[in-house]
């Protein structure tokens, strides 16, 4: 399959926002081919349009379907896998944020937990129990606020985003804006 230099310009960036969070650039660019093209790619196709190594290629693909952003398919006559992402940004978000908090948040919240209850941990400064505390209650505050936000619908997630500073203001508890009397 030939790229566009609009497609190529996508998968290229793609990789390299990947590299940038963490994820492999091969891994990110072919997630980006399949998101970007929008239909179920065979492995060799995936290999032959990135010009990557097909071992590279079937390692890649087994990282995007352990993180839940790839799934296999099948095509009538055909016996080979096809691979194909959610084409649904909303769902791609909530599915890396999910794996994310599972991979890499939840353990550090659950470490935090266990250093309370260790019986080591009334020998440290009151200082530093005292930070490991807050630590762990503001982290259990923000996955708590994840979880909400992960529940509500994409539209509505979208109308909380798009309210930004608004919001901030109404924590705030700052006054409405008085409005300027016609005279």
């Amino acid at each position: 399959m030939e790229l566009s230099s609009t497609a190529r310009r996508f998968i290229v960036h793609w990789g390299e926002m990947g590299t940038a969070w963490g994820v492999n650039r091969t891994v990110a660019q072919i997630h980006a081919l399949l998101y970007f093209h929008g239909r179920p790619l065979h492995a060799e196709e995936i290999s032959d349009t990135l010009v990557v190594a097909r071992s590279n290629v079937s390692t890649s693909l087994k990282e995007l379907q352990n993180w839940n952003l790839v799934r296999v398919t099948q095509q009538l006559g055909d016996r080979r896998d096809y691979f194909e992402t959610s084409l649904d940004v909303w769902e791609l978000f909530r599915t890396i944020v999910r794996e994310r908090k599972e991979r890499e948040y939840d353990p550090t919240v659950r470490l935090l937990g266990e250093l309370l209850v260790d019986p080591g941990f009334a020998d440290e400064p009151p200082d530093a129990q005292d930070r490991v505390r807050e630590t762990l209650r503001f982290m259990q505050t923000l996955g708590a606020w994840s979880e909400e936000m992960l529940r509500l619908s994409p539209s509505t997630l979208e109308k909380f985003l798009k309210m930004g500073a608004s919001v901030q203001k109404f924590v705030r508890g700052d006054p409405p804006p008085v409005k300027a009397s016609k005279k």
